[in-house]
């Protein structure tokens, strides 16, 4: 069937927290074809890098198809059964605290809303935690301490109508591109709003900054006491608004007596940033990861919080702190009560009438009574052995969790493990005793929540392949066969949307600040058409911002401000590990890349694992650009690519997630960060490791491409999709007793014509295999790094492979060089010869020249970079 004659379906983006609409259009064979959806009202029709290349991380490749016990394909009644029972038996052995749900912001709220009912209603055990735990767990603390409640108090409308927005902690040009581009559409039209960006990296965020304030790892505290000290001093504090809020004169007397001196800013620039913030009324303050990503997360939460509830600066247009999160549907997640200390709807877990509401509604035989395992306790009660049977869902704890290594040999030894996930093909999944298959995000139906509350659709635009099955059903059915067949009979997404709506409603009586009651009784069609909505709604209200009027959701109906002082990062530095590791994401990757690590594109701007550390710190260390060097903690060690750069600080070093053992075995960062955790919150401290730097010294580097994907066994390797195959990197100590033997092999090319190259006494080994005249792959080998036109040689297999064993392009053949778009697959070396041959003299001018960075617009810093190299010593001339 031709797929243009195939309806467009309305969903949902699957990546971050902005939560983008996008239009689906299946191509008839499998494939997808994605655009912006240009009447949400979060993006308009745009959308980032990743989300334009949707459309290449869907299909069949990978997919887990059929359940499996202990890697046999079993049915599902053979399955379920077996998940059922030995939950059962652990149940009945050891108590409802022995099991455990470890579950994610990539499922849908009516997942969630189940696996929550499943565990705490009827499991009668708190314990089940969520990846959402490591990136927003302190923003939940802290919103629940100040307001009484997890309230979002503002809208994304903020962002276009503030005169100051301060990024704490988030490189939002990376990784919440939608929300920058909206953002710098406002400054474009109004050139008087203002841009801070708070962080200890040099980011993309930072291009067209009015400020940087690159201050010292996790001294944010200190920072925001700064302000709301200046506040109290200058008399910029709202006395109005100051009558709702309780605890103001402990904050401003601990916020009076911090060291500002631990930020590592000079008195003038904290001074330029209080000046701006306190002479600006309409100040918006977002944060993200670098806030929440801490032992101190949750006060630097409330630092942020104090500083607007002391200026009245919140729940007005323009006015607030915001919380932007990092997965589709973490908000979704906090809502139906999928943390170890929530109930759904914002009903308190240890609040006896919450309780009893939840249970009455539920007919649920128990309740717990007490908050369950947060996610790094919960797998230290699996290695501990005291959770005997875990359930994971969505997510790859294996790579992500802190002292990861730690947490696969947890898994590797709990007694019985269940992955529901897309594939089997994960660091996690391989460790499990059961693999079930479950829809991925273009299969699914159901709503998920963004970072301003509005609820929106995600809808099915493929079929499910092979036996791959809904979230909520797979929970469903395991919770009727546990025994409880009336309480899980749900016959679609509708029919939770609707139980969960009529809660809420329930929740509101209660006082609680989440509302959907205005949504219950929809028919299944009303659920089908319905719009994206910011809640609450209900009869009474629709949307809007919370807490202008002063009410809050206290006990008292006040807010709270807390006495904060710094705390600095858990880990000591030190003689023996003397550098301060920072972790993040890159701009087209997400998480460990088992979506976006389809896409070529994608892959393409970054393709290896690398550790940035400032040129001061290199040229100490003796590292040279491009080097491969050891990076060691008390936890563990990696293997990664030097980056020279001054966008990090001195004695701190930065290093992305992505990396698993499927792309980069010796690149699993979180096998490097302890298991320090907020006190409050729970949530791990990922940006403040510290670690030891040394040279890598490999006997021979090498780089090889394919139409094969290649499984190196070398101390370093790091693999990447490419638009015809594969590409790897690859260095070890020992060299391979028959070079052409090991090439032949890596590079699957049984029974094909070899071309080589070779140079013993140098060390250098090239080899290229052809079947039928077309190149299979080739592989490079030298004592050093090798100088290669590595993008050219990527794109060759499939090809002629004309001239390949020379490693660069054959003469009057172009070579696009890196991608710097992502969007338009634009490189730089495209880019460099348009600036020299057209005399381009702006980001604006690449773009209508090249379109690149005209799209996300998240590449825009890069873009800027190229220019001076060029145009600057034709001024000077």
């Amino acid at each position: 069937m031709d797929g243009s004659a195939l309806p467009e379906v309305r969903s949902t983006c699957p990546y971050c927290g902005v939560g983008c609409g996008v239009l689906l259009r299946a191509n008839g064979q499998g494939g997808l074809d994605v655009r912006g959806d240009p009447d949400h009202p979060t993006n308009r029709g745009r959308l980032c890098s990743k989300g334009t290349a949707l459309g290449e991380t869907v299909g069949r490749e990978g997919r887990l198809l059929a359940p499996r016990i202990n890697g046999v394909t079993v049915d599902w009644e053979s399955a379920l059964d077996t998940v059922a029972s030995r939950f059962s038996q652990t149940i009945a052995e050891h108590g409802p605290d022995s099991v455990a749900f470890y579950v994610s912001g990539q499922l849908l709220t009516e997942d969630y809303y189940v696996a929550n009912k499943l565990m705490k209603g009827f499991i009668g055990s708190a314990n089940i935690d969520t990846n959402s735990r490591l990136c927003m767990a302190s923003t939940v603390a802290g919103h629940r301490r100040a307001f009484g409640s997890d309230t979002v108090p503002g809208t994304y409308e903020d962002l276009e109508q503030a005169d100051l927005i301060v990024l704490v902690g988030s490189n939002l040009a990376w990784c919440h591109p939608v929300l920058s581009q909206r953002i710098q559409a406002a400054r474009a039209q109004r050139p008087e709003m203002k841009l801070v960006v708070v962080d200890p990296r040099r980011t993309a965020s930072c291009d067209g900054a009015d400020m940087h304030l690159q201050l010292r790892n996790g001294a944010d505290v200190a920072l925001f006491n700064a302000l709301l000290a200046e506040i109290d001093r200058t008399g910029a504090h709202d006395p109005e608004f100051l009558t709702h809020v309780e605890g103001a004169g402990a904050a401003f007397a601990a916020a009076r007596s911090t060291d500002t001196s631990v930020t590592g800013l000079s008195p003038e620039q904290i001074r330029a940033f209080t000046d701006l913030w306190i002479n600006t009324k309409r100040v918006v303050t977002v944060f993200s990861q670098g806030v929440n990503q801490s032992t101190s997360g949750s006060d630097k939460v409330n630092a942020i919080l104090n500083c607007h509830l002391a200026s009245g600066r919140i729940g007005q247009p323009g006015m607030g702190p915001f919380s932007v999160t990092g997965q589709p549907n973490a908000m979704g997640g906090r809502e139906v009560g999928g943390l170890a200390n929530m109930l759904a709807c914002h009903l308190e877990l240890e609040n006896a009438v919450h309780r009893q509401v939840v249970q009455d509604y539920w007919q649920a035989p128990a309740m717990p009574s007490a908050p369950g395992l947060k996610a790094v306790k919960m797998f230290s009660a699996v290695g501990a052995g005291n959770i005997k049977a875990l359930w994971i869902i969505h997510t790859n704890p294996a790579v992500s969790m802190p002292d990861a290594d730690a947490v696969t040999a947890a898994i590797k030894s709990c007694d019985f493990t269940v992955v529901s996930d897309i594939t089997g093909a994960t660091d996690t999944a391989r460790l499990c005793d059961v693999q079930l298959p479950a829809t991925a995000w273009a299969e699914k139906s159901g709503t998920v929540t963004n970072s301003d509350r509005t609820i929106s659709r995600q809808r099915a635009a493929l079929p499910a392949p092979g036996q791959a099955r809904p979230d909520w059903q797979i929970l469903a059915e395991v919770g009727r066969r546990m025994g409880w067949s009336d309480a899980f009979t749900y016959a679609s997404p509708a029919d939770i949307f609707d139980e969960y709506a009529k809660l809420s409603d329930l929740a509101a009586a209660q006082g609680r600040d989440f509302d959907i009651s205005g949504l219950s009784g929809l028919t299944p069609d009303g659920y089908d058409r319905l719009e994206p909505t910011r809640w609450p709604v209900s009869k009474t209200r629709q949307g809007g911002r919370f807490f202008a009027d002063g009410q809050f959701y206290t006990p008292s109906g006040k807010a709270q401000m807390l006495a904060l002082q710094h705390r600095a990062p858990a880990a000591k530095s030190g003689p023996r590990f003397p550098f301060r590791l920072n972790t993040g994401r890159v701009r087209d990757q997400w998480h460990s890349m088992t979506r976006t690590g389809k896409s070529p594109r994608l892959s393409a701007h970054l393709a290896e694992p690398f550790l940035e550390i400032h040129p001061q710190d290199a040229a100490k260390q003796g590292f040279n650009p491009a080097d491969l060097i050891s990076v060691r903690s008390t936890q563990g060690s990696a293997i990664l690519r030097v980056l020279i750069t001054d966008a990090v600080l001195p004695g701190e070093v930065f290093a992305p997630i992505h990396w698993t053992n499927e792309t980069a075995p010796s690149a699993r960062i979180d096998a490097l960060i302890p298991s320090f955790t907020d006190p409050v919150s729970g949530q791990p401290e990922s940006k403040a490791a510290v670690v030891a730097l040394s040279k890598f010294r490999p006997g021979w580097h090498g780089f090889a491409v394919s139409l094969n994907q290649m499984q190196p066994a070398t101390d370093y390797w790091a693999l990447s999709r490419t638009t015809s195959g594969w590409r790897t990197e690859l260095a070890s100590s020992d060299a391979p007793e028959d070079w052409a033997a090991y090439a032949r092999t890596l590079i699957g090319g049984a029974e094909t014509i070899e071309q080589s190259l070779c140079d013993p006494a140098r060390g250098t080994y090239r080899f290229a295999f052809y079947r039928e005249g077309l190149l299979v792959g080739a592989f490079f080998a030298a004592p050093d790094t090798l100088a290669l036109s590595r993008d050219h040689l990527a794109d060759l297999p499939g090809t002629d492979g004309n001239a390949v064993l020379s490693g660069r392009p054959a003469v009057g053949q172009p070579d696009p060089g890196p991608i710097v778009c992502a969007c338009y697959s634009v490189g730089r070396n495209t880019i460099l010869t348009a600036i020299k041959d057209h005399g381009l003299s702006s980001v604006d001018a690449i773009g209508t020249a090249l379109s690149a960075g005209t799209n996300c617009g998240s590449c825009r810093s890069e873009l800027a970079d190229l220019l001076p190299d060029l145009i600057l010593p034709v001024v000077a001339a």
